[in-house]
């Protein structure tokens, strides 16, 4: 069988693979984008049907393409999403092989490139971007036993209230999916728990403008790493019912019972720890420190943008937080089914490289890897920390293919600039 050869592959068509297709090309770099399924395939198959994105179109876009045919400010579905990002890649005419999985990708021992094996043949390419995205396996705590006979899930499996069984849903995660859900659920007229851990949570829309709008004015969408201890804070934000703050005391006035993170199981009952107030709390300083900025920058910038006082307004305190839950038997509550909102973990066991840290996170810079010729596209905070999405994803993905570039260029340099004449001297 015949052996391919590629001056640069990347693994994954979805948008972060497609950013850098524009980039590459612009720059005349030969490059092949190998798909395992479809264009866009975590958008098709890993939301559920309601899904609606978290930010409206006018800003969580690529730059050069507008989302036609939608309002600037409107918040569009998964299947909408997918429409763009196909439109981007007949636009800047990615190339792009479909259906073809990477097993392997191994570099050469005596010369530059890696040897790569797919499921339709082997490739030899010069250099590899890993450009398969944040949200690779999902992830569900071993807390209870399978074999308990009720339905667990995963947040990447949920579709809709019909899917699962009757009888009440146990949510486990506060972050943008787990608080959107226990929404539906809710609004669906499911029993709804929801166990909240830490997180923060933005105003929808505070003084005429989208939060999309405030982190951009604050610097907050630049920057290059997260707080010390806010690692694992996630953001609860949702653009569904043409978008609206996240509150978990409205949730519970509308009757989802809010409960502490989810520790344990035994006996039929599961017990949460006692931080529900407490990780509520910090989500309402979140809210208030950026409605407190806000106000700041438009005062030191002189804008006249409208008063908001009924954002500062709160929610009665729900009885689940006065009186806080710290067990639930699952029977009693006749809980059928569990949503594990928890999350995702990234799986790179087919670069077999020495390439990552010793919890398998890529060691790079902006994307660019430790091993010679390897990069990286589309992680959390890559370069800031709008690097997740369409946009921040495009200038990182343009930095990536500069690099590249550099590289190439080093590697057609022939030494004659290094030669000075003598009459130079």
């Amino acid at each position: 069988m015949s052996v391919e050869i590629i001056d640069t592959l990347i693994v994954g068509a979805g948008q972060a693979g497609i950013a850098l297709s524009e980039h590459l090309g612009k720059q005349g770099i030969p490059y092949l984008v190998l798909e395992k399924s479809r264009i866009a395939e975590a958008w098709r198959t890993s939301r559920w049907d309601a899904l609606m994105t978290n930010g409206p179109v006018w800003h969580d876009r690529f730059p050069n393409l507008e989302f036609k045919g939608n309002a600037p400010d409107e918040f569009v579905g998964k299947e909408r999403v997918v429409a763009y990002i196909e439109e981007y890649a007949e636009m800047v005419n990615a190339t792009v092989r479909s259906g073809v999985e990477v097993l392997s990708a191994r570099p050469f021992i005596e010369r530059a490139g890696f040897h790569v094996e797919t499921t339709q043949g082997v490739i030899e390419a010069r250099r590899i971007v890993s450009a398969t995205g944040a949200f690779q396996q999902p992830i569900i705590p071993s807390i209870v036993p399978e074999k308990l006979g009720i339905k667990q899930i995963h947040s990447a499996q949920y579709r809709n209230p019909k899917q699962l069984p009757e009888g009440a849903v146990m949510v486990v995660g506060a972050g943008s999916s787990g608080a959107q859900i226990a929404d539906e659920l809710n609004r669906a007229g499911r029993k709804v728990v929801l166990s909240v851990g830490p997180h923060d949570r933005p105003p929808r829309r505070y003084r005429n403008r989208d939060f999309v709008w405030w982190l951009g004015v604050l610097g907050l969408w630049d920057l290059a790493a997260q707080k010390p201890g806010t690692e694992h804070v996630t953001i609860s934000v949702s653009g569904a019912y043409g978008g609206s703050t996240m509150d978990f005391r409205r949730l519970a006035s509308e009757g989802v019972m809010l409960v502490g993170r989810t520790e344990s199981f035994l006996d039929g009952t599961l017990s949460f720890a006692d931080d529900a107030s407490m990780n509520i709390a910090a989500g309402d300083k979140n809210y208030a420190d950026m409605l407190d900025a806000a106000d700041a920058y438009v005062l030191a910038s002189g804008l006249d943008l409208p008063l908001e006082p009924e954002a500062r307004k709160a929610w009665p305190e729900p009885s689940s937080l006065s009186n806080p839950l710290r067990s639930l038997n699952l029977a009693d509550e006749n809980v059928t089914t569990i949503i594990w909102a928890t999350g995702y973990k990234q799986d790179f066991s087919w670069l077999k490289v020495d390439a990552f840290d010793e919890k398998g996170a890529p060691i790079h810079q902006r994307g660019v890897s430790k091993e010679p010729g390897l990069y990286f596209l589309g992680l959390p905070w890559q370069s800031r920390r709008g690097s997740t999405f369409l946009w921040g994803v495009w200038h990182d993905a343009k930095f990536v293919a500069d690099q590249i570039a550099i590289q190439r260029a080093y590697a057609d340099y022939n030494g004659e600039a290094a030669v000075v004449s003598a009459g130079a001297e």
